[in-house]
């Protein structure tokens, strides 16, 4: 599925989903279509396990286990408040989470998940087990289309990006503003129109070069005119207003 095609998947689960949710009743049909519609899998009936037995003073059931990815779910109806302790069958209190824990002490080690979500319909808790004391990162159902990468993990083994983009986004803004301070100091005036222009571009063209340095062609003279081309940069501070400048790159005819 492309990013296009995988957000308007999320968009319609989220809305066919919107105010419905009873736990006994709908929570198979719930994440098997999560997994179908939104996330790829082609038969999900054979990825996710349902209803599992633990033994713990009672017989108790897993809501739902990935084993292939080793994930955990904790299904509630919607409304019920996932941080607030639930009446157990044998009489205590535990929050979801507690009563995915406790289950988790009955399994082979091999088995323990490395994920554990709750879900009330509405809203997914997700608990990094390797982080068992920090606080769960939330995802609201009506913000699946934007934000279902943070779930991928529940396919994909290797995926452990289930923190809001906004937040990496704010964290690499910072990064560059660093950079953009930096190379301001080199310039005599920063603050002329042609220096903040230049200044604006060269950054953008840094961040470029981040992201695509892992190639090794990226800095053969056959790139970096198209990188560069047109910005004007101090070649040394005490030069005063002496720039070095790459030529524009031009496209050759054919």
């Amino acid at each position: 599925m492309t990013d296009t095609q995988q957000r308007m998947a999320a968009k319609e689960f989220a809305a066919y989903w919107k105010g419905k949710g009873y736990e006994k009743g709908e929570s198979q049909v719930f994440w098997l279509s999560l997994l179908r519609d939104v996330y790829g899998v082609e038969q999900p009936e054979k990825k996710i396990e349902f209803e599992d037995k633990v033994h713990i003073d009672n017989t108790s059931f897993i809501d739902a286990m990935i084993p292939s990815t080793r994930v955990m779910i904790e299904q509630k109806s919607l409304g019920k408040n996932l941080n607030k302790p639930i009446k157990q069958s044998d009489g205590s209190l535990l929050s979801p989470f507690r009563q995915a824990k406790r289950y988790i002490t009955d399994l082979p080690l091999s088995q323990h998940p490395r994920w554990v979500v709750t879900c009330n319909f509405a809203e997914f808790c997700i608990y990094d087990m390797e982080q068992p004391n920090s606080e769960p990162e939330k995802l609201l159902l009506e913000n699946l289309e934007h934000e279902y990468y943070r779930m991928n993990f529940l396919v994909k083994n290797d995926d452990e990006n289930i923190k809001k983009e906004m937040e990496v986004s704010l964290a690499a803004g910072e990064i560059v503003g660093l950079l953009y301070d930096a190379f301001a100091k080199q310039y005599v005036d920063p603050n002329s129109e042609h220096a903040m222009r230049s200044l604006n571009v060269l950054c953008v063209r840094f961040v470029f070069l981040s992201i695509c340095g892992g190639r090794g062609h990226i800095w053969s003279p056959r790139y970096v005119p198209r990188l560069f081309g047109g910005v004007r940069y101090p070649s040394n501070a005490a030069c005063g207003d002496r720039f070095v400048s790459y030529p524009r790159h031009r496209a050759r005819k054919t």
